[in-house]
Formats: C-alpha cells, sequence, structure tokens
C-alpha cells in the first residue's frame, strides 16, 4: 500500500501529539510528587528545660595516713631494765608508766646528795654565824679585820657550795626520774624492742618502743597543677588559708563506701614537685576509735565549690571545632546552635558553667534530626529537679584514684 504524502504528514502530527501528551502527563505526575514533599510535617525531637540543682562539686584523690606525732622511746639513764607495764600495740594514755629501770642507784645517788646539803647548810649557818660575831669583834677591837675577813669568805664558799649540792640533788632527782619511762601523749605504742634484764642506755641511744599518736590523724595526698588550678581559681582557695580557714576535706577507707572521715586541709608545702607537678597537702582527721592506721591507703575528697546550676543531660552536648555546645528550639520552632561552657559530670547530666538563663528548650532526643536553622516539632519533657547532687570529678587527680 502507497503512502501519500498527506497520509505522511498526518501519521508524523500524531505522533506528535502522543509525545506531547506523555511530557505533560510526566510533568503533572513530578509536579504532585514535588508538592506532596514540601507539605511533609517537621521531624518530631524531644526537648527539656536545664534543670537547676544544687551541685557540690570537690575533687577525688588519693592519699596516705600518718600519725600525728610519733616518737621513739628512748633509755636516758644507764641501767637494767626491770619491769615491762604494757601489752604490745596496746592503746596508752599520756603519762602513763611503761618501763622502769632499775632504781636502786640512782635512790642512792639522791639521798647522798641530799645529805650533801645539809651538811653545807650547817656550813653556811656556822661561817655566817662566825662572821657575825668576828664583825663585831672587829667593831669593839676585839679582833683583827683579817678574821672577820675570813669568816666572810668562809660564808660565801659555804653559800656556794650550798647551791652546788642543791644543784646535784635535782641533778640526782631527774636521773631517777628518768629511770621511769612514761608515755608522752595518749597514743598507740608498738611492741617492745628490749626485754627484762637486758642493760640499756649504757654508752648507746637504746631505743625501748616507738608509740604513734593516731587521734587526730594525719592524710597526706598530692594534687596536680590542672586541680590546684581549679581549686584556686574557682574556689578561691590559697595554701595560706590552710591555717586560718577551716576547708573540708573527707576521707574514706579501702573498705568503706563514700568518704565518712570528716576532716579539714591543715598543711600545703610551700611548692610544687618540679618532677610530677604535684603539690604536696594534709588533712586531718579525728580518729577516736584508731580505725585509720599510720601508712593506710585512702580516698580522698576536697571540695571545690558548692550552689545552683543548670544541668543537662550528657547525649545533649556536642562537640566542633568551635567548642562545646548545645541545640535548642526558640519560639518559631527553629533549631538554634548555642555554645557553651561545661563542668563536672551528675550522673547522666552535665553542668552548664555559661550560655544557659534556664528557659531555653534543649534538645536532649533526636538530635542527629535536628539542624540548625531548619524547623523540626518539638515534643516537651520534664527532667527531675529535686535532689543535691555531688558531681564525679573531671580532674587528673580522679583518674589517679
Amino acid at each position: 500500500m502507497a503512502w501519500t504524502k498527506d497520509d505522511r504528514l498526518l501519521r508524523i502530527l500524531g505522533v506528535s501529539a502522543w509525545v506531547v501528551f506523555l511530557i505533560c502527563l510526566v510533568s503533572l505526575v513530578a509536579c504532585g510528587e514535588k508538592s506532596k514533599q514540601v507539605q511533609m510535617p517537621p521531624p518530631a525531637v524531644t526537648v527539656a528545660q536545664p534543670v537547676r540543682r544544687a551541685v557540690t562539686d570537690y575533687l577525688e584523690l588519693t592519699g596516705n595516713a600518718q600519725s600525728v606525732l610519733t616518737v621513739q622511746l628512748q633509755a636516758r639513764v644507764a641501767g637494767y631494765l626491770d619491769k615491762v607495764l604494757f601489752q604490745d600495740g596496746q592503746l596508752v594514755k599520756k603519762d602513763q608508766l611503761l618501763f622502769l629501770i632499775q632504781q636502786n642507784t640512782y635512790q642512792a645517788n639522791l639521798q647522798q646528795a641530799e645529805a650533801a646539803i645539809l651538811q653545807q647548810k650547817a656550813q653556811l649557818e656556822y661561817a655566817a654565824t662566825e662572821f657575825a660575831r668576828y664583825s663585831k669583834l672587829v667593831q669593839e677591837k676585839a679582833a683583827s679585820q683579817t678574821d672577820a675577813d675570813n669568816w666572810r669568805y668562809q660564808r660565801d664558799s659555804a653559800q656556794a657550795n650550798l647551791q652546788s649540792a642543791e644543784a646535784r640533788r635535782d641533778l640526782a632527782k631527774l636521773d631517777l626520774s628518768y629511770t621511769e619511762v612514761r608515755a608522752p601523749f595518749d597514743g598507740r605504742i608498738d611492741r617492745r624492742l628490749k626485754d627484762p634484764g637486758n642493760l640499756v642506755g649504757s654508752g648507746e641511744n637504746t631505743i625501748l618502743a616507738e608509740i604513734n599518736q593516731i587521734d587526730p590523724i594525719y592524710v597526706y595526698f598530692n594534687i596536680s597543677d590542672v586541680d590546684l588550678a581549679r581549686l584556686m581559681g574557682e574556689a578561691h582557695w590559697t595554701p595560706g588559708q590552710a591555717l586560718t580557714k577551716a576547708w573540708p576535706v573527707s576521707v574514706g577507707l579501702p573498705d568503706e563506701k563514700g568518704y565518712p572521715h570528716l576532716g579539714r586541709l591543715d598543711f600545703a608545702s610551700i611548692s610544687l614537685t618540679p618532677t610530677t607537678g604535684t603539690l604536696l597537702m594534709r588533712g586531718i582527721f579525728t580518729n577516736p576509735d584508731g580505725k585509720i592506721l599510720p601508712g593506710l591507703y585512702a580516698r580522698v575528697r576536697v571540695l571545690v565549690k558548692e550552689g545552683p546550676a543548670f544541668l543537662v543531660p550528657e547525649e545533649a552536648i556536642g562537640y566542633d571545632q568551635r567548642g562545646s555546645y548545645i541545640l535548642v528550639v526558640n519560639e518559631n520552632n527553629l533549631v538554634q546552635r548555642l555554645g557553651v561552657k561545661t563542668g563536672a559530670q551528675v550522673d547522666y547530666l552535665r553542668v552548664v558553667e555559661e550560655g544557659l538563663t534556664g528557659k531555653e528548650w534543649v534538645v536532649i532526643k533526636g538530635i542527629q534530626k535536628a539542624i540548625p536553622g531548619r524547623p523540626v516539632t518539638p515534643e516537651k519533657q520534664v527532667l527531675p529537679t529535686s535532689g543535691t547532687s555531688s558531681p564525679r570529678s573531671t580532674g587528673q587527680s580522679r583518674k589517679e584514684s
């Protein structure tokens, strides 16, 4: 069948019409899909306002207990050890008799010194009487001045001898007292180092035992330069306040939960150790039951500051090249980036030290859907606000504990 020129023209026009129809149909479908995408609601996120709580911030460190006083009891006079009047490791009281060195020699020396005093007193009394008598005879020209001067010398010499005898008596009393070795303070005594019957104090320093004062007791610890900067910057503490201001510090032993022993700082070294960059500090604690033993390891907590603070969930904090931030939703439901300065961690919350007023709605869930500048659908939630919180230390000292 042969096609005419008019038939071919009609066929081309028909195909063109179908092509135009298909293009319009595709365009309408695309426009419909686009319109449908624009009408989708913004993503839903969960928001909450910051929590305001009373927060106690502190440093966690490690230390060792040491006795306030440590004395080595020594034999101060020579003699045989007569008695030991305590049990090894016993708690003792001040002035309690602990050791007794043989006393008979020193008692005899004391009696001899007291007899010498009586003799010198008699000589002094006789010389004084004779001097007075000869002085009167000289006035009556019945004796020479030489005789009076001689008895004055005898009187003065007897006076000096009496003073010397009294000094020897005091030394004899002192030596006798040294035969009784007593506790210099309340404390706990170690085992005896000499048994009865041994010769002690003869030409050597004989240590009999050691005694420690354990109530109160010291706990020494080292604080890093970073934590020291926190303590001096945030708490305005200075080393010179150790004796003038009762700065609280608490201690926990290895078998204890928490920090049940309360005390205060009473010493800080005058310089940092160059090799470690740490400062030696000391707390003092009551220890009536003697549970804290010298040399015992202890966990130490030092107060930095306490007061109200804003807290947000830890997962709400983000970090980028500009620092830490949180995402908030404004009154138009638009997401905004808000730079903040964070502090210590409290349970699942993080302290925000700067950047919040407390009225912001912070994105706490669905953070990956929240893009700064874009709208969201906020779902409000209330965080618990009760309780006084104690944060976990974020300093280097805590990592050492």
